[in-house]
């Protein structure tokens, strides 16, 4: 065998390891996901004396929007609780609508520090003077189900932890099947991998919006960056002291995708970009304190986090194992194309569990055939994360056509 025949061998076997690990956590989360459900015991209804809630709606230029997303939630709200919106850098009416619509309103202007972060420790310093007994947050482009509010305080009284509602973006029934494609995606991302790892006894990620989490745990939290993923972040800070975000699937927030080109090609590059640098960034720390800890549950969100997008996994997995088999009829020695064939069939059957479980209602079976073209249109994205890496955080634009 060569020497060139040698490397090319031993960068794929190495490449395989990560490649096993990160593809055996999404199997497994699946996997656990779809088990049939043991009967669960009778539960009481939310008691209707608990802690003063306060949600936490930070908002930038949400005028056309915010007034309907105070809507579904000033009707769960009880007597002592409020919402506070958070108008932060805003050139519309954004906080005139809200506090028609019966919200408390601060508004904020910095010049040079923007983003989500920076809105939430604004929001949260406001509440200082009057602390409530928990907080949730909610973006002001979402819809929070009816009982969402009750379930996530249950949730986070029950275990002392934060909570994460289920958060599903939505599309018309109409939509293409691009964005379809992209709601199953974001379905397995936000539901059937938390709740695999909910059900193995697991902690989440936070996601964004329908986040619940008790006034001690938010007060002195690293709020204020510019993170395009602050979430994620507050979520892997929360765990690393000891209190790792559960999933709360009875609670459940949606928003719907920009209806524009450029506004879902912005929204992507800035979750999936975040994602990536938090991998880099945060990956070693986690899987230390982990294994320095003997922690089972900062190591479940240590290879929670590890598990890239589903299109780059599928595209690497793809990708690697047509090299295998070309390395494999090179060297005369099938075991190396085997291998890769073997894992990236495993991986297929996976998602073939998870849309028949989570994605029939979206993606026809014969219309999953259009899947490797969908993950060819996101090349790009991944191409810029080594070129031109996204890291500031823009507001989506859900209008422009």
């Amino acid at each position: 065998m060569s020497g060139l025949a040698i490397a090319a061998c031993t960068v794929l076997a190495l490449a395989a390891l990560p490649l096993a690990l990160v593809a055996g956590v999404f199997v497994l989360q699946v996997v656990a996901a779809i088990l049939p459900a043991r009967a669960a015991p009778a539960r009481s209804p939310a008691h209707p004396v608990r802690a003063r809630i306060a949600v936490l709606v930070p908002a930038h230029d949400e005028a056309g929007g915010i007034a309907r997303t105070l809507a579904t939630v000033l009707p769960q709200l009880h007597a002592a609780d409020r919402v506070l919106v958070v108008a932060d850098n805003c050139s519309d009416d954004t906080a005139p609508i809200a506090r028609a619509a019966g919200a408390q309103v601060v508004e904020r202007h910095h010049e040079t520090e923007r983003g989500k972060g920076f809105a939430l420790a604004f929001g949260v310093d406001a509440l200082r003077a009057d602390p409530p007994g928990l907080v949730v947050i909610l973006d002001a482009d979402c819809d929070l189900a009816p009982g969402a509010l009750d379930a996530l305080a249950d949730c986070v009284l029950a275990s002392d932890r934060p909570a994460q509602a289920l958060y599903l973006m939505t599309a018309p029934a109409d939509a293409r099947l691009p964005r379809r494609i992209a709601q199953f995606a974001w379905r397995v991302r936000n539901w059937v991998r938390p709740a695999g790892w909910r059900r193995l006894g697991l902690p989440c990620q936070l996601m964004g919006a329908g986040m619940a989490f008790t006034w001690p745990m938010l007060r002195e939290a690293p709020l204020a960056n510019a993170s395009i993923v602050e979430d994620m972040k507050l979520g892997i800070v929360l765990g690393a002291a000891g209190r790792p975000p559960v999933f709360c699937p009875r609670a459940l927030v949606t928003s719907a995708f920009p209806e524009s080109a450029a506004g879902t090609a912005s929204q992507r590059t800035r979750w999936e970009h975040g994602h990536l640098e938090m991998i880099l960034r945060e990956l070693p720390g986690l899987l230390g304190a982990a294994w320095r800890r003997r922690d089972g549950r900062l190591l479940g969100m240590a290879l929670d986090l590890c598990v890239p997008p589903l299109a780059l996994l599928s595209a690497l997995l793809v990708s690697g194992s047509v090299a295998a088999g070309l390395v494999s009829w090179w060297i005369g020695s099938p075991a190396l194309g085997l291998a890769y064939g073997l894992l990236l069939a495993v991986f297929g059957v996976a998602v073939l569990l998870a849309w028949w479980a989570r994605g029939r209602d979206l993606v026809r079976f014969l219309e999953l055939l259009s899947i490797p073209l969908y993950i060819a249109a996101k090349v790009p994205v991944y191409v810029r994360f080594v070129v031109r890496r996204e890291r500031r955080w823009v507001r989506t634009d859900r209008d422009s056509p």
